[in-house]
């Protein structure tokens, strides 16, 4: 099904999902708008967008350049504030939390995958992909890694440093990173535009399997 927005559209793949996830909502907006500037330099990216991502489903944001694909994405998950409306992830009202609250959320529910990379320099891609896990004090499942690294094709780059990486390697490390988690919900702001076909569509695939809450290990 596809939901038409101001300047974008929301396509969700159905795909089989376990009964106990099959009508929670992983995240969701309300009425959310943002607003840059003011006066005559006013731009409205978001305006009014009510919309619900399923817990268990595969959606993808469409449109052009500027027409708030990524405004959408960062509010949804708590990067950036809305200027009026809700978002929520899970049952969490994003605007009732403080910043702390809103960390702990992020670094334990969330996955993202910024359109810029986002890596740390100094630390070498291995200390990437598991940096929100350090910082949770936990190893995570370390299988459930390894599976990733071979996935992404990241395995015989993992010393280096993201300066010592081409686009498209530093793309792979963001990807396992984001999912190495196995978070809640992953928000991906155009997570294959630096790889190959085949390659993106391996990322994919993989990101469309059992990284949801229901498939998580305990």
């Amino acid at each position: 099904m596809a939901l038409t927005g101001r300047e974008f559209i929301i396509a969700t793949v159905i795909t089989p999902v376990p009964s106990e996830v099959a009508h929670k909502a992983a995240a969701r907006t309300v009425d959310a708008v943002t607003v840059y500037g003011k006066g005559q330099v006013e731009v409205r990216v978001l305006d009014g967008v009510t919309v619900e991502f399923a817990a268990g489903r595969y959606t993808a944001i469409m449109g052009p350049s500027g027409s708030g694909k990524s405004a959408l994405l960062h509010c949804a998950a708590g990067l950036d504030a809305l200027t009026s409306g809700q978002a929520f992830i899970g049952d969490a009202d994003l605007s009732t939390l403080d910043d702390h609250q809103l960390t702990i959320l992020r670094r334990d529910h969330v996955g993202f995958v910024f359109q810029a990379f986002n890596l740390v320099p100094t630390i070498t891609a291995a200390e990437n992909i598991t940096l929100p896990l350090l910082l949770a004090g936990r190893r995570g499942n370390q299988a459930w890694i390894a599976k990733i690294i071979d996935t992404t094709g990241i395995g015989d780059r993992l010393e280096h440093r993201p300066s010592e990486l081409p686009g498209g390697q530093q793309q792979r490390v963001a990807v396992a990173r984001a999912l190495a988690s196995r978070p809640e919900i992953i928000f991906a702001d155009e997570p294959t535009g630096n790889l190959d076909s085949r390659a993106g569509a391996e990322v994919l695939g993989f990101m469309r399997q059992g990284w949801t809450r229901w498939a998580r290990p305990s």
